[in-house]
């Protein structure tokens, strides 16, 4: 009986002995866990303020490479150095006015995250905040320039996009052109062209249509330098057409439309509404009778915003009169019709947008840009 006691004893002893043993393990990995927490929130700190290029990860673990250039733009790819397989496919992204290439950040990463295995974005920074004053040919030849040194950079890609936004489509048009010129488009071959952009002319939305006011902008548009003259078509550089009107047709050093036409798809995305400074008609590239009927816009199942999609059509373009007559009466009506004929004896695919309901639509016309 007494051994039988003691042995229970002893057993009760060890176990009593085990149980802190293992409390104070317990003890050692919560107290290790909290070390490591604050190690964590350490690193956290020291590196809030450094700027974070190469590798990110996008939403669905997809890896993606920023790489900044020296002129302040950047190209977004998937996977990090070293990966195998290397982009054919190149998306320039075009900024508006006072804009810059950081505006594409988001739409960058969408590219990418859609067509991990192709696509290189180059954010264009060649044509930012002031610089856009310039004047659209002096932007679309250092755009031209700029991708001349991309495409140089990574000889692997076969196909080019562009993405314009606003003044940033009329930009990227006229680079098209320069490209052409410069046998470029042939070498790498056109693949999209998707704008959110205008013909550039006197519609102001904001002026609700009243022409003594758009007169008023049009005399002012000198305050947007260069750009803006091109804008209002008030241009008359050596006795030439205003350049919008030029660029809806060949010329015989830039073939505006011949470019143009290299590309698979062209894409123009407009505001329905709330946009404040490019009408429908003019970024939709449609007259306004073409307009679609408001009560007949649907929100797209997947894309709430978008309310209309028209597939790609090209228009039947009667005779024209020369442009120096145009130029000659100066009517800006004849202009305009004049240049939305040029474009739309090439097949346009629209997409139609409106943020109705949305604190967006205050912001509508950078909006856009954000959910292209």
């Amino acid at each position: 009986m007494e051994m039988e006691n003691m042995s229970a004893e002893t057993v009760g002893e060890e176990k009593v002995d085990q149980e802190k043993q293992m409390g104070l393990e317990e003890n050692n990995l919560s107290n290790q866990s909290i070390k490591n927490k604050e190690i964590r929130k350490q690193k956290k700190r020291r590196y809030r303020f450094i700027p974070r290029f190469g590798c990110m990860r996008l939403d669905d673990g997809v890896p993606a490479a920023e790489q900044p250039d020296a002129a302040g733009g950047f190209d977004v790819a998937a996977g990090c150095n070293g990966r195998n397989h290397l982009p054919t496919h190149l998306v320039v992204m075009v900024n508006g006015i006072i804009g810059s290439a950081q505006n594409w950040r988001y739409a960058a990463k969408q590219f990418v995250k859609a067509y991990p295995n192709d696509v290189l974005v180059h954010c264009s920074e060649s044509n930012s905040s002031m610089l856009t004053f310039d004047g659209v040919d002096v932007m679309g030849k250092r755009l031209a320039d700029e991708v001349i040194s991309v495409v140089n950079s990574h000889p692997n890609l076969q196909k080019i996009s562009f993405v314009g936004h606003s003044l940033g489509g009329l930009i990227a048009r006229y680079a098209i052109a320069e490209l052409h010129r410069r046998d470029l488009m042939t070498k790498s071959g056109g693949e999209n062209g998707e704008d959110e952009s205008h013909k550039g002319h006197k519609q102001v939305p904001v002026f609700c249509g009243f022409y003594s006011m758009e007169k008023v902008a049009s005399r002012a548009s000198w305050l947007l330098g260069r750009t803006g003259r091109h804008l209002f078509l008030s241009d008359c550089d050596e006795g030439k057409p205003p350049l919008l009107l030029r660029m809806s047709s060949d010329s015989e050093d830039l073939k505006f439309i011949s470019a143009l036409q290299l590309f698979k798809r062209r894409v123009a995305y407009s505001n329905a509404q709330f946009d404040h400074l490019v009408g429908w008609s003019s970024a939709s590239l449609r007259r306004r009778n073409e307009l679609p009927k408001r009560r007949s816009l649907l929100k797209n199942v997947k894309y709430p915003h978008i309310v209309n999609e028209e597939k790609s059509y090209t228009a039947n373009a009667p005779q024209e009169v020369s442009l120096k007559a145009k130029v000659a009466r100066r009517r800006t009506t004849e202009m305009e019709e004049t240049m939305l004929r040029g474009l739309t004896r090439l097949s346009w695919e629209r997409v139609d947008v409106s943020f109705k309901g949305s604190m967006q639509r205050l912001l509508a016309h950078n909006t856009i840009q954000a959910c292209l």
